[in-house]
């Protein structure tokens, strides 16, 4: 019987602040890409959003949180829907409907491959985006998720925490979208070391603003309930966005001379993400210090993939998500405390070294099995849908060739 009618409304409303991620998102993809190419990045995230959320409910929810096979895959017990309804699912959410907790799961998985996008923006065919999109969520996202959020998963049993997805969406995205980069090539006319201006900085503000506000949903939403945890996330969230934008533009400054709007916009993402897998089990100071860790690290992560490399991760997936949600999720095995979550553990810093080996073997873990199942499954489909548009289309624009839309029309 559900008592806590405060838990249903705050599940609710984080749930309505991840979709608002979605617009946000592509938003900021927008504002980030030529004008040529504006609509086309805009609607394959929301294209994307749609067709895995779909495809989620019906089967992946089932793949993550049904009875364990091994500890590394559900069973298909709840696929189609089947066995969920208003009665709380007691290993996960006892405060909620279980139909409740499978939307929120169902928007947060379906957000996590719309992220892969980034790195494939101004080449990549919408039908083969879709296909990808798919097969990422079933063979690897919802193993990865089965494996640190089931009470079965074999990462789980080994002590592995992450509040809000440290590893099954951050790691395992931004892993996958730097093997996306490599397998789909650079895209035509850019050379080393170079890079295409955003065509409109406001556009990527904007987005990353509501993007900062919707991860308070994110975040604290995972929870699953209202209370300490969840306001703890809310502050923890916030301040490790805020230090994350702070000490990138202060290395800017430095460095360039200036600071720059984008680079703070793209420091207080990636400061979110840094903070997601501790979200729950970090205290204040120490969000902080994640904070201006990954706005240092993010900085330096990107300019070395864009002047030391050939690889063209268009946005920088890699460099924010990945990046940060392994730094993140290595960073909760050092501060994580009982004093904050009951639930979880303590970290190295407050003498337990287990945790922090354990994250660190997921870290392994997720990073090898999530670029080299990616790299198979883009081998693959490139196969039956070509990945790539044809040259005439790349340099016509995805918005006229692939939507016979125009941003000037």
């Amino acid at each position: 019987m559900i008592k806590l009618d405060a838990d249903i409304v705050w599940v609710s409303v984080s749930i309505a602040f991840v979709v608002l991620m979605v617009p946000a998102l592509g938003i900021f993809y927008a504002g980030l890409v030529r004008r040529k190419n504006q609509i086309a990045t805009f609607f394959h995230c929301l294209a994307v959003f749609a067709v895995v959320g779909l495809v989620w409910a019906l089967v992946g929810y089932s793949l993550v949180f049904g009875p364990s096979i091994g500890g590394f895959i559900g069973d298909l017990s709840k696929a189609g829907l089947l066995n969920v309804g208003s009665t709380p699912n007691q290993s996960y959410a006892p405060g909620i409907p279980e139909t409740l907790f499978l939307v929120f799961q169902c928007v947060v998985a379906a957000i996590t491959p719309a992220l892969i996008i980034g790195a494939l923006v101004e080449r990549t065919r919408l039908r083969s985006m879709l296909l990808f999109s798919i097969l990422w969520s079933l063979f690897i996202y919802s193993p990865i998720a089965h494996w640190v959020w089931n009470t079965g998963g074999w990462l789980h049993v080994m002590g592995v925490i992450d509040f809000a997805g440290g590893y099954a969406v951050h790691t395992a995205a931004g892993v996958s979208a730097l093997a996306a980069a490599i397998v789909i090539g650079r895209r035509l006319g850019l050379k080393k070391g170079e890079v295409f201006k955003p065509s409109s900085i406001p556009l990527v503000i904007l987005g990353a603003s509501i993007l900062w506000f919707g991860w308070f949903g994110f975040n604290a939403g995972s929870a699953l309930k209202a209370g300490d945890v969840s306001a703890s996330a809310v502050v923890v969230t916030f301040l490790s966005a805020a230090a994350a934008g702070l000490s990138w533009m202060i290395i800017e400054w430095r460095i360039r001379g200036k600071p720059s709007s984008v680079g703070f916009s793209v420091a207080a993402v990636c400061g979110l993400v840094a903070i997601t897998p501790g979200s729950g089990f970090i205290t204040v100071p120490a969000s902080i210090i994640v904070g201006l860790a990954s706005g240092i690290v993010s900085y330096f992560a990107a300019n070395w993939r864009a002047n030391k490399t050939n690889i063209d991760d268009s946005l920088d997936v890699f460099a924010c998500h990945g990046v940060n949600g392994i730094m993140g999720s290595l960073a909760t095995g050092l501060f994580a405390s009982v004093l904050v979550n009951p639930a979880g553990a303590n970290g190295l810093l407050y003498g337990n070294p287990g945790l922090f080996e354990a994250q660190l073997i997921a870290a392994i873990a997720v990073i090898a099995y999530a670029f080299v199942g990616s790299y198979i499954l883009l081998k693959l489909i490139n196969r039956v849908s070509k990945l790539r548009v044809e040259p005439e289309e790349e340099n016509e624009g995805l918005d006229i060739a692939e939507l016979g839309e125009s941003i000037d029309e």
